[in-house]
């Protein structure tokens, strides 16, 4: 598998409530998009990230961090292969993203994305 972008996850209670602190405060000042349960923002000087997430909408469990492929189907394929336990299936989101969500050894749940064609 190729990562070709990490970005944490951090849950929250509320975005709105929190917003303020990571775009004002830390100058994440550009809001990539906001879905009410999961927004993304970014600093437009350095490129950082962070997205917030109250829970997620299709997966039984939230991840902690998201990391983009250029190939989701065969990284689905590796992870199926090395024995690690899918928590959500490869899926299309009615939202525009392929991706499935897998359990880290260390028990980490891992979002693995890409956009669908």
């Amino acid at each position: 598998m190729r990562a070709i972008r990490i970005m944490p996850n951090l849950r929250v209670d509320d975005i709105e409530s929190a917003k303020e602190f990571y775009t004002g405060f830390l100058g994440l000042a550009s809001e990539e998009f906001n879905m009410g349960w999961v927004a993304r923002f970014t600093s437009p000087e350095t490129g950082a990230i962070v997205q917030l997430v109250t829970r997620d909408r299709t997966s039984p469990e939230d991840a902690a961090i998201s990391i983009h492929t250029p190939d989701v189907e065969a990284a689905y394929a590796e992870a199926q292969r090395l024995g690690y336990e899918i928590v959500h299936p490869l899926t299309t989101e009615e939202w525009g993203v392929h991706r499935f969500l897998v359990r880290a050894p260390d028990g980490t749940v891992v979002n693995i994305v890409g956009h669908a064609s």
